[in-house]
Parts: structure tokens; C-alpha cells; sequence
């Protein structure tokens, strides 16, 4: 009977630490999840950032500058996964790395950057025609912004 417990619990343990160790995004909850990095609400579905640890731990940002700001003192090879908003779509999430960013004066973001993120460099060429300001790829801008 004991061994057939302790079997029980060994398996249920396994079971809850498989489970909690999932690297996986999880959805933000706007206007009650908190910037990880400027502790402002994370309210604006336009400019959000998300990265998530390859031990699964979850990073929320309200605007893509804070977590490039955040990754200045982390390194990239312990992260899993790297999703910011597209701004043509609010509320859904792209991957950074194959997104196309935009910094223009005209297009305001929480933290002040001006930088929005674009599923398509098509979409972001359009709208750097429309409001100005450059382009970048995931690389260069953190190039950009870690030169200030």
C-alpha cells in the first residue's frame, strides 16, 4: 500500500513540475499585468513586449523600449521566446526577431521611444512613408538604442 502512494505522489510531482516549467508565452492582462522593467500598468495593446526565459519565466513590458532596456542587463542566450504587439493588429503578438520596427515622432509610444513593431516590412515601409522616422530589424535596433 505505502509503495503504491509513494508511486502516486512521485508521479504527481513529476506531472506539477513538468507543467510549471513551460516555456510558453502567456497572455498579457492589460490594464493589470505590471511592466517588469518601469513598473507601469501594461495598458496599451499597440506597443507591448513579452519575453520568456528558457526556464519558462514570464518578463511583461508596456512598451518594446522597456524590454530592450530590461535585455541590457540579461543575456540573450537565456531567453526562449522574444514577442512584441503588432502595431497593425493591436493586441496580437509577433516574434521580435522577424519583426520590422518603426521609430517615428509622429507614432507615440508609453515610454517615449516612438517605436512601434510591424508583422511585415511592407506595413512598416507604408507607414514610414505616411509618419517618417527609420526602419530597423530586432539587430539593429538594439544597436540604436543601446548607443544612447
Amino acid at each position: 500500500m505505502k509503495t503504491h502512494l509513494l508511486k502516486s505522489f512521485l508521479g504527481v510531482a513529476i506531472l506539477a513540475l513538468i507543467v510549471s516549467c513551460k516555456v510558453e508565452p502567456e497572455a498579457i492582462e492589460y490594464g493589470k499585468d505590471q511592466c517588469s522593467f518601469c513598473k507601469m500598468n501594461v495598458v496599451d495593446k499597440t506597443h507591448s513586449a513579452q519575453y520568456v526565459t528558457k526556464k519558462g519565466k514570464q518578463f511583461k513590458f508596456d512598451a518594446i523600449e522597456c524590454m530592450i532596456n530590461d535585455l541590457s542587463e540579461k543575456t540573450e542566450e537565456e531567453m526562449a521566446i522574444f514577442l512584441v504587439a503588432n502595431y497593425g493588429n493591436p493586441g496580437e503578438m509577433i516574434d521580435a526577431k522577424t519583426a520590422t520596427f518603426l521609430i517615428s515622432k509622429e507614432i507615440k509610444s508609453p515610454m517615449g521611444a516612438n517605436l512601434s513593431a510591424f508583422s511585415s516590412k511592407n506595413k512598416a515601409e507604408e507607414l514610414q512613408q505616411k509618419h517618417g522616422g527609420e526602419n530597423y530589424t530586432w539587430e539593429t535596433l538594439k544597436q540604436k538604442l543601446s548607443d544612447k
